[in-house]
């Protein structure tokens, strides 16, 4: 499959975008004095546990998506320039 030059930079700003958000999440989470994310006691609760897996798996999916846009990039750069181990050898006498 092949993908055009605009779905592929979308992919890879929505890796990007993941990544920023919940890592900015994951912080806040981290330094919640709300009473939600830890108990009085300073232990974790069961909204950090549940966040927490929602963060990773959105790193995880955001890497993913991330690498498959970057890798369509780098195919249309090689398809737009072709390096000369790639390209077709030029006609010319047959020995």
């Amino acid at each position: 499959m092949k993908l055009s030059r605009p779905v592929s930079w979308f992919l890879l700003a929505f890796g990007v975008w993941s990544w920023f958000i919940w890592v900015t999440f994951v912080k806040n989470l981290w330094n919640d004095a709300s009473g939600l994310a830890f108990d009085a006691a300073g232990d974790p609760t069961a909204y950090f546990w549940v966040h927490l897996l929602l963060a990773v798996t959105s790193f995880l999916l955001g890497t993913a998506v991330g690498a498959v846009g970057l890798r369509g990039l780098r195919a249309l750069r090689r398809e737009k320039n072709p390096t000369p181990a790639t390209s077709p050898a030029p006609p010319g006498p047959t020995p």
